[in-house]
C-alpha cells in the first residue's frame, strides 16, 4: 500500500501543572526533513522525537510544533521526606522525654508537622521536567498514529488515481501496436515512392547506397523496442503499487523512463495516428508524474 507524505495531525494534553498542543504535518520532499520546534528547556525530549519520526518516515518535509504551558498552582508543593523524618525523630524524642518528666503533651496534628519550616516544599524542577518529558513523549505516539493513519489514507487514495492512469496508458500502448500494424502499408508505400523518385533522378544508381539509405529509413522509423520498454515499464508501475516500502523515489525514476520513450515514438511516428496516440500518452505520463511527486 503506498503512503503518501502528505499528512496532518494536532493533539493537546495535560500534566498539572503543564499543558501542551501539538501541530504535526508534512508535504512532499526529496528526502526525510525533520524541522522540530519544541521547547529546550525539556531535557531529552527532541532527540527522542526525531527518532520516532526517522523511524516511521521514509520521505518528506516535517515540521513539529510542541507548545508547552505552565500552570501556577499550589499543587505543585511536595514533601520533603529527608526534613519529615528529622522533624517525626526529633518530635519521638520530645514526647519521650516529656513522658519521662511526667508531661502530658497534646497530640500533634500532621497539619502542625507539614507546617514545620522545611516540610513542605515546592517539587523540583527537574522532578516536574522529568514527568512531564515521559508524558509528552507517550502522548506523541498517540499524535503520530493519526498523522500515519491520514498519511496512508492520502496513500490509498493516490493509488487508486495511479493504478487508473496506468490504465490508461496500457490502453493508449495497445492502441500505438495496432496503430503500428496499420502504417506499416503507408510506410511500403513511402519508401517505394521514394525509391522511385531516387532511380528517376539519377542516370548511375548505387545499388549498395539505395540499401543503406533503406536500411537508415527502416530503423529510424523501426519502434519495436520503446514499445517492448512501455509493457515493461507498464508492469514494474504495477508491482510498485503492491510494494510495502517507500517507492516514491523509484517510481519518481520509471515516470522519466515513461517519458523518454514517449518522446521516442512521436519523433518515430512517422504517421497521424500513431503521433496522436504518442501525444496523449505524453499527456497521461505527465499527469501521472504529478501524483508520483506525493508518493513516500
Amino acid at each position: 500500500m503506498l503512503q503518501s507524505m502528505t499528512g496532518f495531525a494536532s493533539g493537546t494534553g495535560a500534566l498539572v501543572p503543564f499543558s501542551w498542543t501539538w501541530d504535526l504535518r508534512s508535504v512532499n520532499a526529496k528526502g526525510l526533513d525533520l524541522r522540530l520546534r519544541v521547547p529546550d528547556w525539556i531535557e531529552g525530549l527532541e532527540t527522542a522525537l526525531r527518532a520516532k519520526l526517522s523511524k516511521a518516515l521514509g520521505r518528506g518535509n516535517v515540521t513539529l510544533t510542541l507548545r508547552v504551558q505552565r500552570q501556577e498552582t499550589t499543587g505543585d508543593l511536595a514533601v520533603n521526606e529527608y526534613v519529615l523524618a528529622s522533624v517525626l525523630s526529633a518530635l519521638a524524642v520530645v514526647e519521650h522525654k516529656a513522658k519521662e518528666r511526667g508531661l502530658s503533651l497534646a497530640p500533634t496534628s500532621a497539619a502542625d508537622i507539614l507546617s514545620t519550616r522545611g516540610v513542605l516544599e515546592h517539587a523540583s524542577v527537574e522532578d516536574e521536567t522529568n514527568a512531564l518529558a515521559g508524558a509528552l513523549i507517550a502522548d506523541f505516539d498517540i499524535l503520530l498514529g493519526h498523522f500515519l493513519t491520514m498519511r496512508a489514507s492520502e496513500g490509498k487514495a493516490l493509488q487508486t488515481v495511479l493504478d487508473r492512469q496506468i490504465g490508461e496508458i496500457e490502453t493508449l500502448v495497445s492502441q500505438a501496436e495496432t496503430a503500428i500494424k496499420d502504417r506499416q502499408s503507408d510506410m511500403a508505400e513511402s519508401l517505394r515512392n521514394s525509391l522511385l523518385r531516387v532511380t528517376q533522378n539519377s542516370d548511375a544508381v548505387d545499388d549498395h547506397r539505395i540499401a543503406q539509405e533503406l536500411a537508415l529509413i527502416a530503423v529510424k522509423s523501426d519502434v519495436t523496442e520503446e514499445m517492448d520498454r512501455l509493457n515493461a515499464h507498464i508492469d514494474a508501475a504495477r508491482a510498485l503499487l503492491q510494494d510495502r516500502k517507500p517507492v516514491g523515489r523509484k517510481f519518481d525514476f520509471l515516470m522519466q523512463e515513461f517519458n523518454r520513450e514517449a518522446n521516442t515514438l512521436c519523433s518515430k511516428s512517422q504517421n497521424s495516428a500513431l503521433t496522436r496516440i504518442g501525444l496523449d500518452l505524453k499527456t497521461v505520463i505527465d499527469q501521472m508524474r504529478e501524483q508520483v511527486q506525493n508518493v513516500e
